[in-house]
């Protein structure tokens, strides 16, 4: 959901699909528009694309004019189309009462071995996850994102069984990709949708800029993503020598199909695009679907269901198909999170425990470790130099003699990769040995084989600008002068110059790696609809060793270490597939329970999680939502907040949905009720209350999904200053009584505008404890914004 982390500035774009068409007369006045019809009227395909047909020609007058203007036609998971209008044709049709929105095009972006073991996620037993739910043989998993690089080996299908007969899906040939050749009995579907973002704005040029007009990838996203959620076993793989071991997928036995809508023209995917690539999944018939991609602050609509993603979604999670999604790369600013429907299950991005250590020995002999991807050699002993202008990303207008033939140490505030990028081409271009980046923690790191590039917090990188000047100042002044200074910052050091030695890249694992939710991560609370808790789960995006093409800048024998949302969202996709696999008719709603209230509250070792930022924090809801997910608990939950296409509805009537609206998406007349439903009573495994003044009483239904004769008693963890009740506080649970509900009742002792505070209210049998994170904010004076 956000973009992927670029390593480096890397324009690249793709080529028109060859079948694509677009008129440059009309261009300056037509934008591309998604016409959305809501359930589809017809189950005949070609009656539905008929019926779009028809609507078009009475607004353009002629057959030739509905040719050009439309883009697409949705008619699997549900109706509409995309079509290039004036904005006044598009009001024209917004006004017949057959249509729910029309929506203009939006652009999505994406969002960039040892995981599993981490996860505790290993098929090394007969009673693991993993070989419970055979490696997710059965399932097939929709992926959309920018295509596959078919020959890597994690696309192996040796001792794979037929296709499932239900797939209706196929391989579409093109460019460097023949569908009967390249697709396999892993790899069942390929296809490719770029006639949105044709239309958007018009043709690519092939002569400036590549890309493949088929499901190939370019650039290796879409790999790594797929390749994360289901690759083969494939042992002995490492990245520049560090993360040495097997790579797999998290379903290793999954069958994958690739939907390629996102393309480098321009780092985006075209939302109409991405809900046909969505479309057609529902009907070749996938069972769950990830999605690497989302939008920026502002929101388009302050109903989640006018954002495309969105919509395409809900018509999939009705359908029984879970779909998984990045929570974007925003972060660490509050309420940066995208993908906040409540029926997606929204991805953020943790580290590993695994770190990258490099030594950075100084001449006073102290040795500091920083963190690089750096496969050396050693770089011994050089200069080590602060230039005049020590800002990363003005390195350039020091003269290149103050920067030739040493080390240059360079301060940056920034979170993004870009400082890094400008600081490494700066001293390059300069004759420079290599660069120390002082920065806050941001987990991006830049691999490089013979030039280092290592980061450091602000307090190390201080350390060593204290060094350089205390060798400077020893060179000009007494001895009796240095030793003063010396006192003061506790430097020594023999050499009349500073110098330093860069040893190569080393992999550290578990302790004393802490885990930690990255910096890029975006965070809660949403801000649609803040009831709705998002990030629902946390899973590691950093560092995340997987398959990539060979056109990929840092492809090392076809993989590569990519940092994301993006990358965490596919682990969750792998175990959503397990989980469907294990337990075929839970709903989506039930398996995103499953994986909420059984997630770590600390690291796999018993270590608290901490949130990356401006300053490091303890992480709360808003960071990593349940927590860190837990595969093997989520097998196993106890008991299950579940939902149905109902439940979701009275959302929409809560968020003021219009009866029309709704029954138009649904194909059923629908009426909201009276009273309208609240917000707070949405069956979701969480309580998120925005605006407490005095009190609330809210309610939530839990599903026995564990052992049928089972007694759980409610334990309360209260936010501070908060009094939380719940009524009753013993559940027993037998054949007759599997459903049962309890109602919360949420007081505030706060007399003025608070943050959020945080608590959780767990559900416990002994065996299962089924915990809901608590998230409340006081506001004695509403919609009120407090800059003190």
């Amino acid at each position: 959901m956000g973009q992927t982390i670029i390593l480096v500035a890397i324009i690249l774009i793709v080529v028109m699909n060859a079948q694509s068409t677009f008129v440059v007369g009309d261009a300056a006045e037509r934008k591309v528009y998604v016409v959305y019809l809501g359930e589809k009227e017809h189950d005949d395909p070609a009656s539905v694309t008929e019926y779009h047909h028809q609507m078009l020609w009475s607004l353009l007058g002629s057959k030739e004019s509905v040719h050009d203007s439309i883009v697409y036609s949705y008619r699997h998971g549900f109706s509409g189309f995309a079509a290039k209008l004036t904005e006044s044709q598009a009001q024209q049709l917004s006004e017949l009462p057959e249509v729910v929105h029309v929506i203009p095009n939006t652009l999505y972006e994406l969002t960039t071995t040892r995981t599993w073991d981490y996860l505790g996620l290993s098929p090394g037993t007969s009673k693991s996850l993993v070989h419970k739910a055979d490696m997710g043989r059965k399932i097939i998993v929709g992926v959309i994102d920018t295509g596959v690089w078919p020959e890597s080996e994690m696309y192996n299908d040796k001792g794979y069984g037929p296709i499932p007969s239900r797939w209706k899906g196929s391989c579409e040939s093109g460019e460097l990709f023949n569908g009967s050749i390249h697709c396999n009995k892993k790899l069942i579907g390929a296809k490719y949708f770029v006639d949105g973002l044709v239309a958007e704005i018009g043709d690519f040029d092939r002569a400036e800029n590549a890309e493949y007009a088929s499901p190939r990838d370019f650039n290796g996203h879409g790999t790594h993503v797929s390749s994360t959620i289901g690759g083969s076993f494939l042992p002995g793989v490492s990245y520049l020598g560090l993360g040495r071991g097997t790579v797999k997928g998290g379903a290793p036995g999954v069958r994958l199909a690739i939907y390629k809508a996102c393309w480098l023209q321009s780092g985006s995917c075209s939302g109409a695009d991405v809900l046909k690539a969505i479309d057609e999944a529902i009907h070749d018939g996938v069972d769950v679907l990830s999605l690497s991609l989302g939008s920026k602050v502002p929101l388009y609509s302050e109903t989640d269901v006018r954002e495309l993603t969105s919509v395409g979604a809900f018509h999939a999670v009705a359908k029984g198909i879970p779909v998984v999604a990045a929570a974007g790369n925003d972060g660490p600013s509050a309420q940066t999170i995208s993908n906040v429907a409540p029926w997606i299950l929204t991805v953020a991005a943790t580290t590993l425990d695994r770190s990258f250590p490099t030594a950075i020995t100084l001449g006073n002999n102290i040795t500091i470790l920083g963190q690089a991807i750096f496969a050396g050699p050693e770089l011994g002993y050089s200069d080590l130099t602060y230039p005049q202008s020590g800002d990363c990303q003005k390195l350039s207008a020091n003269p290149n003699n103050t920067m030739e033939g040493k080390v240059v140490l360079c301060f940056t505030r920034e979170t993004s990769v870009t400082p890094a990028v400008d600081a490494i081409i700066a001293v390059r271009n300069a004759g420079g040995l290599g660069v120390i980046i002082a920065r806050n923690p941001t987990h991006l790191l830049l691999p490089s084989r013979n030039f280092p590039s290592v980061a450091v917090d602000f307090e190390l990188g201080t350390d060593i600008l204290f060094y350089i000047r205390s060798t400077r100042y020893h060179s000009s002044h007494s001895p009796n002068t240095f030793m003063n200074y010396h006192n003061i910052f506790g430097f020594f050091s023999l050499a009349r110059s500073p110098i330093v030695k860069i040893g190569a890249s080393r992999t550290l694992v578990a302790r004393p790696v802490a885990t930690k939710v990255a910096t890029f991560s975006s965070r809660g609370p949403s801000s649609i609809s803040p009831a709705i808790l998002k990030p629902d789960i946390a899973a590691p995006g950093v560092n995340i060793l997987a398959a990539t093409s060979l056109n990929d800048s840092f492809s090392v024998n076809g993989f590569s270490m990519k940092s994301g949302t993006s990358m965490a969202t596919p682990v969750v996709s792998g175990i959503v597939v397990l989980l469907k696999s294990l337990h075929p008719h839970w709903s989506p709603s039930a398996i995103k329970s499953a994986i909420v209230t059984t997630a770590w509250k600390t690291d796999p070792s018993g270590e608290p999680i901490f949130a990356d930022g401006s300053s490091r924090k303890l992480a709360d809801p808003f960071d990593y939502g349940g927590g860190l997910v837990n595969p093997e608990r989520a097998a196993k939950p106890g008991l299950v907040y579940d939902m149905a296409t109902h439940d979701y509805v009275l959302y929409l009537c809560a968020a003021d949905y219009s009866d029309m609206s709704i029954s138009r998406v649904l194909g059923k007349a629908t009426v909201c009720p009276t009273p309208k439903p609240w917000v707070l009573d949405l069956n979701l495994p969480s309580i998120t209350i925005p605006n407490l003044r005095d009190e609330v009483t809210l309610t939530r239904t839990v599903t026995n999904v564990g052992p049928l004769n089972s007694v759980y008693k409610v334990v309360i963890n209260p936010p501070t200053g908060v009094n939380v009740g719940v009524t009753p506080t013993t559940f027993v649970f037998n054949s007759t009584a599997t459903k049962l509900s309890f109602t919360v009742r949420v007081t505030t002792t706060h007399r003025v505008n608070t943050g959020y505070f945080f608590g959780s209210l767990t559900w416990s049998d002994n065996m299962h404890n089924v915990a809901i994170p608590l998230s409340v904010r006081t506001q004695i004076l509403p919609r009120y914004y407090d800059e003190n």
